[in-house]
């Protein structure tokens, strides 16, 4: 007889011990989706608890939408709040954007909840997948006149691989056509419905701000 066998008990409990550390890594290094591991996602549901007695000591809250399939971890708004405490470093770094970064999201944020609206109950599970084509002409008309297209082209390039890198958009592998893009559900979550209702009156702020950093630029060039 085997020691496992010898001792079913400790055989039963040594698989989640194991995909505690598996799952908190994975957390750590950014955004966990259930279509990409169905039984790390089906892990993580199952130790919840356990997940978040682990992040909180690090000054982090788990994050988890069901519905739409992601979890995250974020800084806890209350880790700092005790003056008489010792600061806790954050482990999630803030990360300034620029404004057409900013309005880049802010668009897409939008554009996924119009997807959402007309696809309703029967689009529940679709992805909202964009051309670059599509970006382009959705950020150009909010971004200051330039003349030669070809290099508008490549800023609005730059900015959509910034949102890669952030984890909201996702290239699709081609078959040898336009190059397309998935919009992340993850990106509800930090745009949420109350920030679109302001949505027209922010995007009057970037025209602004644009506006101002165009004349400036244009200023430095002469």
């Amino acid at each position: 007889m085997t020691s496992a066998d010898a001792n079913p008990e400790t055989a039963a409990t040594s698989a989640p011990a194991v995909e505690l550390p598996t799952v908190l890594i994975l957390l750590l290094k950014g955004v966990l989706y259930r279509e990409d591991d169905e039984h790390v996602w089906g892990v993580l549901l199952n130790l919840q608890p356990a997940v978040r007695d682990y992040t909180s000591v690090l000054g982090l809250e788990l994050i988890i939408d069901e519905a739409e399939g992601y979890a995250f971890l974020k800084s806890r708004s209350d880790a700092n709040d005790d003056a008489h405490a010792p600061k806790v470093p954050r482990l999630v770094a803030r990360r300034p954007l620029s404004y057409p970064v900013s309005l880049l999201l802010a668009l897409l944020r939008k554009k996924l909840a119009e997807f959402d609206a007309g696809a309703g109950q029967e689009g529940e599970g679709r992805r909202l997948v964009l051309s670059r084509d599509d970006i382009v002409e959705m950020v150009r008309v909010f971004l200051p006149e330039n003349s030669n297209d070809a290099r508008l082209i490549d800023q609005i390039e730059t900015h959509i691989n910034r949102v890669i890198d952030l984890g909201f958009l996702r290239r699709l592998k081609g078959t040898g056509g336009p190059t397309v893009f998935e919009v992340r559900r993850i990106l509800k979550a930090f745009i949420d419905a109350q920030w679109l209702t302001e949505f027209d009156a922010r995007l009057t702020d970037y025209r602004a701000q644009l506006a101002t950093s165009a004349g400036a630029g244009k200023q430095r060039d002469e």
